[in-house]
């Protein structure tokens, strides 16, 4: 392990006011999988999700978390070293609730769940966080009234060309397509995307291709399979996939959905399950079957992660308190548990 570059560790975050640790820092056994704690820092209040950078661009030696409080908040951490340490303080996002964030065109862009909105801040050459440059307020509501009265955008991220900005939107029951002007950071609304009134989207994934992407529903056990045109940045869904056996019964919230990097598999992490579904996928990637399920070596699965090999999945167990991790098997996609480390309210796992 380098941990100079942060090559071999993974970053978990967890809720503090949950009595977790807030980011953890694990070095990741290459032979095995297994997670050691080697550091951590309670410096952010519940950073809920965690994205690496480096002055703006994905991957590098900069931590950004959102700090999931009211009001919300997203920070900048240096992990150089084996405890990250704040870079230049945590910025406001003008937004309630930031569940989800990513890097775009030089900026850090956080989909906040409270205030239905996303909110976007400059990210300087050193990686720091400048003051909010813009937020942009989603409109609507959808027929489930205790869950969806309103906006809650729930995850942001851009598209693999690069020139787009989706946020999944699980309270208006869309996905809105945003271009962001790198020098301004102005996020101009594109187009929004309509899914199945009730299904309260939460998480999306791209397969490998960019041409098909995969939104996961909170409020139905299933998946919504959309083509993606980065050309005109057109969202178009075309079809609906179960991510549960018919004979489940007793409520499930899936929460996170992972594509396999050779694009021939598809994992979602179900909450009140506790499981994690295997879903195959034909060569085209429009159309997924349920393979079965595993369990997720937990409770509560907030996050699904793959390692970057691809060989193993992760799992946060929010209600445990652990992370799991799993050999994919290559022929079959089906996780085989291996083991756990101890992580209080685990939120998310990422990897250098």
């Amino acid at each position: 392990m380098d941990s100079s570059n942060g090559s071999g560790r993974a970053f978990i975050g967890s809720f503090t006011s949950a009595g977790g640790r807030g980011i953890t820092v694990a070095a990741v056994d290459q032979e095995t999988g297994a997670l050691t704690v080697i550091g951590a820092t309670d410096a952010v209040p519940d950073p809920s999700y965690l994205a690496l950078g480096r002055g703006g661009a994905p991957g590098g030696t900069v931590l950004y978390a959102v700090s999931e409080t009211e009001p919300g908040a997203a920070a900048a951490l240096d992990i150089t070293g084996d405890d990250p340490r704040p870079l230049g303080g945590t910025r406001p996002v003008d937004g309630d609730g930031p569940t989800h964030l990513a890097l775009a065109a030089g900026h850090l862009v956080t989909a906040n769940y409270g205030s239905g909105s996303v909110s976007v801040l400059p990210v300087t050459d050193d990686g720091a966080l400048g003051p909010v440059a813009a937020v942009l307020a989603h409109e609507g509501s959808g027929p489930v009234t205790d869950r969806q009265q309103g906006p809650h955008a729930h995850q942001v991220l851009p598209d693999p060309s690069g020139d787009w900005v989706l946020s999944v939107d699980l309270g208006t029951d869309s996905v809105r397509v945003c271009a962001l002007d790198p020098a301004t950071g102005e996020l101009r609304p594109h187009g929004e995307t309509a899914l199945r009134p009730g299904t309260g989207p939460r998480h999306l994934a791209f397969h490998p291709s960019g041409r098909h992407a995969y939104v996961l529903n909170e409020l139905e056990p299933t998946l919504t399979v959309c083509r993606w045109d980065a050309t005109t940045g057109v969202l178009e869904p075309v079809g609906e996939t179960p991510v549960l056996p018919d004979d489940v019964t007793g409520a499930s919230y899936p929460s996170e959905v992972v594509v396999a990097h050779d694009g021939r598999f598809l994992w979602a992490a179900n909450r009140g399950h506790d499981s994690i579904s295997v879903l195959a996928l034909d060569a085209a990637g429009e159309h997924p079957s349920l393979v079965t399920t595993v369990g997720c070596g937990g409770h509560w699965p907030r996050d699904l992660a793959l390692d970057p090999t691809g060989r193993r999945l992760y799992a946060a167990n929010e209600r445990s308190g652990n992370v799991s991790w799993f050999t994919v098997d290559p022929q079959t996609g089906v996780p085989r548990h291996d083991g756990s480390l101890d992580a209080p309210a685990a939120s998310c796992v990422i990897f250098a």
